[in-house]
């Protein structure tokens, strides 16, 4: 089995999961279990989807459907970068 998806939450891991069982690839969440051992931290990295290798192409396509966007994060530094260093954005 290899890593096809590093996922920000358990939340992101089970949807991937659950988008690569309905289209007959078997799936297991790595991880899970490691969450609750980082107490109040946030735990990132930690949580990956993986698939049995013959699987990996089609698993790889399936995904990209089900998250097309980047990253909240991604998005998130983008719209920051839209304002100057005073928190105001530039006229």
């Amino acid at each position: 089995m290899q890593t096809v998806y590093n996922a920000d939450s358990i939340v992101d891991a089970q949807i991937a999961k659950d988008a690569l069982e309905a289209s007959g690839i078997p799936a297991f969440i790595a991880g899970a279990a490691l969450i609750g051992g980082m107490g109040q931290l946030p735990a990132r990295g930690f949580i990956r989807v993986m698939v049995p290798d013959i699987a990996i192409p089609e698993a790889r396509r399936i995904l990209g459907e089900v998250f097309p966007d980047p990253p909240a994060a991604a998005q998130v530094r983008r719209v920051a970068s839209d304002f100057g260093p005073t928190g105001f954005k530039p006229a």
